[in-house]
């Protein structure tokens, strides 16, 4: 659906069906240089089995007009805008990479706006090597090739698939050389207050961490856990980029932990 957030037109998916704002809502948050197809499994999950679903692309990327936002703390922001803009009072918010950095800063921002926080893929801050972002202005298309090669684990790059005759670094690689990369990939190298803004939150929690991801390791997603007293797995086998690599493991994880977390009394 399209709605329009301060005055500017925004795209967010609905999972194949109406928005209902009268039932529980789960917020997509996309990562970097991508958008709302990081969900395609998981939004149109919950959008058939209870929930209502918004996967927006953030400004500037793919179907939403606007500039891209140069802060995490300003997309946080632009994200508790957005919920309003779609009448929605709280949600579970999900973000996968730096669309979890977006959350945090949610939570810190507009508390009352979040249920709950799930994040996938992700630690409380991500360093970004400057010769990735110098090359994201040189090329989208050339840095989001550096990018996937780290993003992916070994089952991908052997040319295996969750979904038969689609190669997700493909996938990943058109998203990306379309959208502006190097601009997301700033915003998370400058953000560094992730941990500490975890710490003073008092939101339920849980992470979903990769056993191959080279981009946001193990140990430091594991950190993040212990920041937000959040319980976390690990899906064994495969790299950063979880949502569009193994969604169907991901959205299990996200079936169990929302339908955990919608159970806590704030």
């Amino acid at each position: 659906m399209e709605l329009q957030v301060r005055g500017v037109k925004t795209y967010a998916a609905t999972g194949g069906k109406n928005f209902d704002n009268s039932l529980v809502t789960v917020l997509f948050i996309h990562g970097s240089g991508l958008d709302h197809r990081s969900w395609a499994l998981q939004t149109r999950w919950f959008a058939y089995n209870g929930y209502s679903v918004l996967a927006p692309d953030l400004p500037g990327h793919s179907l939403s007009d606007g500039e891209p936002f140069h802060s995490i703390e300003e997309m946080g922001l632009w994200l508790a805008d957005f919920l309003t803009a779609a009448r929605v009072q709280s949600a579970h918010v999900t973000g996968h990479s730096q669309g979890f950095l977006c959350a945090l800063e949610l939570a810190r921002q507009a508390p009352e706006k979040v249920k709950s926080l799930i994040g996938i893929g992700t630690a409380g801050a991500i360093p970004v090597n400057p010769a990735l972002i110098e090359a994201a202005h040189e090329s989208a298309g050339k840095a989001a090739e550096m990018l996937l090669q780290w993003g992916f684990g070994n089952r991908s790059h052997l040319g295996i698939s969750a979904v038969p005759g689609m190669q997700p670094i493909a996938i990943g690689r058109q998203i990306m050389s379309q959208n502006p990369l190097a601009t997301d990939l700033q915003a998370c190298a400058n953000y560094t207050s992730g941990d500490a803004v975890a710490s003073r939150l008092d939101i339920p929690s849980y992470l979903i961490l990769a056993g191959q991801d080279r981009l946001t390791p193990l140990k430091a997603g594991k950190v993040l856990a212990e920041k937000l007293k959040a319980e976390y797995s690990v899906i064994e086998g495969y790299g950063h980029m979880l949502p569009i690599e193994a969604p169907k493991q991901c959205l299990h994880q996200l079936r169990e932990s929302i339908a955990s977390l919608d159970q806590v009394k704030r």
